[in-house]
């Protein structure tokens, strides 16, 4: 059996540049025949945030799960702090919070985050577990009493009581509102400070520009692009315009140069890589035009565009 790291032995990989944690090498998941995961390839550094994003059904829950032991490679090699994670010395080292998760509701707040910490050799105080999670003033409520946004603040509140090395996050700020998100941001920034490694999912690719050090992007159980935000956006040079206009969307879809082309509100959003030339078409099919405006096309334009079919 491969022996885990221990904490020295992982500080001593960070000062040598030996920075991985946590492997994926080489692993197909198969699930009744049908393929998730495809010879894949995943490495986690120590310190960093790294974002998993990829289409429903792309195999990041996958992923995710043989991470965390919860599902075993139909071939290749999974191993976390060295070790297979099913292994007690490597899973006391991690936390979790999955969308599938579910806690007892006649629990209080602070019931829930001490159970869960008492599992863990060296867990966070629980006051310091509810002051990072925003839960201080609610601890005396139970659980099946809070709303959708403070649930998820209490399941992140169990991921990181038993002060992990290693943080997984699934789609974490769902059901919260934009001032909860933010808030939420500002603590994750505060564990990556303090050395903690996370590995993110999420579908809000404006959280993922904002908080990831690496991408890795992901479609039908294999790697498409890796890298820093600013370089998987780089994968598509080009701009977004944003309009209002009677054209429907599979005209626009049509013009030359036009990568994606989507509804929002009223109005229009196209992702182009030769902004001029569709300009010029989109006044000449539509002369009233109107609401016009074009930026720079961000991490969210990258992911449609590597994502979409036929580009694999």
């Amino acid at each position: 059996m491969i022996a885990p790291l221990t904490s020295t032995e992982l500080e001593q990989e960070r000062g040598s540049g030996r920075m991985a944690i946590a492997q994926l090498r080489g692993v197909s998941k198969d699930y009744e025949g049908v393929r998730a995961l495809h010879n894949f390839d995943l490495t986690i550094r120590a310190g960093e945030l790294l974002a998993l994003l990829g289409p429903n059904g792309a195999g990041k829950t996958t992923a995710v799960k043989l991470l965390l032991g919860l599902a075993h490679p139909s071939q290749g090699l999974v191993t976390v702090f060295g070790a297979n994670p099913i292994h007690s010395d490597a899973r006391v080292r991690i936390g979790a919070m999955l969308q599938v998760a579910r806690v007892p509701s006649t629990l209080r707040v602070r019931e829930h985050i001490e159970l869960f910490s008492s599992y863990y050799p060296r867990p966070l105080s629980v006051p310091e577990t509810l002051a990072l999670a925003g839960l201080s003033e609610i601890k005396e409520r139970l659980f099946g009493e809070l709303s959708g946004g403070q649930q998820q603040r209490v399941l992140f509140a169990l991921a990181i009581c038993g002060n992990p090395d290693l943080l997984f996050l699934d789609e974490p700020t769902v059901g919260l509102d934009v001032e909860a998100r933010r808030m939420f941001w500002q603590v994750i920034r505060e564990l990556i400070a303090r050395g903690k490694t996370v590995l993110l999912t999420t579908h809000y690719l404006e959280e993922a520009d904002a908080l990831a050090d690496r991408v890795v992007v992901i479609n039908k159980g294999s790697v498409i692009a890796e890298g820093s935000p600013s370089e998987i956006k780089a994968h598509t040079a080009g701009k977004t315009i944003r309009c209002v206009s009677h054209l429907s969307l599979e005209m626009i879809r049509r013009i030359p140069g036009v990568v994606e082309v989507r509804s929002d509100r009223d109005a229009l959003e196209i992702h182009t890589t030769q902004p001029e030339c569709v300009l010029r078409e989109l006044l000449s099919l539509d002369p009233a035009l109107s609401g016009l405006e074009v930026t720079c096309a961000g991490l969210e334009e990258a992911f449609l565009a590597l994502t979409k079919p036929g580009n694999q």
